[in-house]
């Protein structure tokens, strides 16, 4: 038995990992490739995997970087099932559909750019369209956590909750390879301990291989309640300057964590009297498919929904659809929180917002999730002087602030302990980092060989292990 390593080797876009048998191929994950425009097309482009040689798809959960090259998958001829959790199946109608019509609305826009602006761009073609993500669909699964079922000849899997965003699945891979029986754990994205709506990620017994995220395996997060308070601070000063703080958010868990805290503050009396914009069709969409999975929720969430105390609404809290809302935001002159997507402002109406913003030094820029390599959104972290959008360099005067806090990733603290507690319960003897750049990799590598796992490694793109 082989793992073949495709994507998120030494990176983290791009998810993408092969179980290869004598007798069946299994595609773990099928994510898009984010990065630099020109580079990100030609990563996803060329997938890496051959369509047709698969018997079946794993999605771990429906971030994009995980799931948005699955209608790509399809478009090339992929034709058989892709098993997920309900709660992924329900988010992937939403999400993809939503990539689509961001890719044709993002490709008309830059390539009228081209034509009438003379911008430093590629022309850009949708990637896929509607039409694929609705045939992908038909050919989803659901499988309910704890239910084990065969997917391939001599493979079964069960999935398991990762506590990373709703219906996310670390999942237990069965493999029968000769006769003899090997469990591959892969977490997908894995989740934190005692964060606010989801449950903690499960421990799961027997196995053999751990493929795990590496994210934030060179770092610790700063206690869930150091977060709240430095969003505080950051309101505070903001509003005082009478600027406007923008969000970038993933539209998936990151959103709605940020409501919850928000919502936490206005309870105790600290978030000024500013509006908040949920500037995102998608975030509304998936906050009402929250409320049809309690299953994934923690016990505290659960109660709160039911007294219809919703953590999602409060007041000054606006839920914006139309476009020419969304544009009137950047006109008005009035403090505010925008809220948008994409989590690493490399499409949607983030840029927009970043394009009216970022060169008035009243506003803050407010980071709350992991930015890739070679994103807009990594060189606003990196506090460059000047930043390119829609292919026109522009100063960066924003306050840049990040709160690393509100990541739905695993620190390195939660990665070791995750490892350790598998290694209790089974026969642990392989460790393979994915998801992850090479810096975080190294430092938790030593972590994990420090419990006694000898055979840890971080693959690189094309890589394979045996196993």
């Amino acid at each position: 038995m082989h793992i073949d390593f495709v994507g998120a080797a030494q990176t983290v876009t791009g998810s993408k990992h092969v179980i290869r048998t004598k007798h069946a191929r299994v595609l773990l994950d099928c994510g898009l490739f984010q990065g630099r425009r020109r580079e990100s097309n030609e990563h996803n482009q060329n997938l890496g995997v051959d369509p047709t040689s698969l018997d079946a798809v794993v999605l771990s959960h429906a971030h994009i970087d995980h799931s948005g090259a699955l209608p790509l998958l399809v478009k090339q001829g992929y034709e058989g099932p892709i098993y997920t959790t309900p709660a992924t199946r329900d988010l992937c109608t939403v999400m993809l559909e939503d990539a689509a019509m961001i890719q044709a609305a993002d490709a008309r826009y830059i390539n009228k750019s081209i034509e009438r602006d003379n911008a430093d761009m590629d022309p850009v073609e949708p990637l896929y369209s509607v039409d694929d993500v609705v045939r992908l669909l038909g050919q989803m699964i659901a499988v309910p956590y704890h239910r084990t079922i065969n997917i391939a000849p001599g493979i079964h899997i069960s999935f398991h909750d990762a506590g990373h965003v709703l219906g996310s699945a670390v999942t237990a891979i069965d493999v029968d390879d000769e006769g003899k029986r090997k469990r591959i754990v892969f977490t997908g994205d894995l989740g934190r301990k005692h964060m606010p709506i989801l449950r903690d990620p499960e421990v799961i017994d027997d196995a053999h291989v751990l493929v795990t995220e590496s994210t934030y395996g060179d770092r610790l997060h700063k206690p869930i309640a150091a977060m709240e308070d430095d969003l505080a601070d950051v309101l505070a000063r903001t509003y005082k300057r009478g600027g406007k703080l923008i969000i970038p958010s993933f539209a998936l868990e990151r959103a709605q964590e940020v409501l919850y805290a928000i919502r936490a503050l206005k309870k105790q009396g600290r978030m000024p009297k500013m509006p908040v914009y949920v500037d995102s069709p998608l975030t509304v969409k998936i906050t009402d498919i929250f409320k049809l999975h309690p299953e994934c929720y923690d016990t505290e969430t659960r109660e709160l929904i039911k007294s219809k105390d919703s953590p999602f609404e409060f007041e000054n809290l606006v839920y914006v659809g139309d476009k020419e809302e969304s544009k009137a935001l950047d006109a008005s002159n009035e403090p505010a929180v925008i809220i948008s997507a994409s989590g690493m402002c490399e499409a949607g109406r983030i840029v927009h917002h970043l394009k009216a913003t970022i060169e008035d030094e009243k506003n803050t820029v407010c980071i709350v999730g992991y930015q890739a390599q070679h994103t807009l959104g990594r060189r606003i972290v990196e506090r460059r002087r000047r930043v390119k959008i829609f292919g026109v360099e522009r100063d960066l005067r924003a306050e840049v602030v990040v709160l690393n806090g509100f990541s739905a990733h695993a620190d390195q603290k939660d990665l070791v302990e995750y490892a350790t507690e598998l290694k209790a319960r089974g026969p642990l003897k392989h460790i393979a980092m994915v998801h992850g750049e090479p810096k975080a990799q190294d430092v938790l590598g030593a972590k994990l060989r420090g419990i006694g796992v000898d055979d840890v490694r971080a693959p690189g793109p094309g890589d394979s292990i045996e196993v």
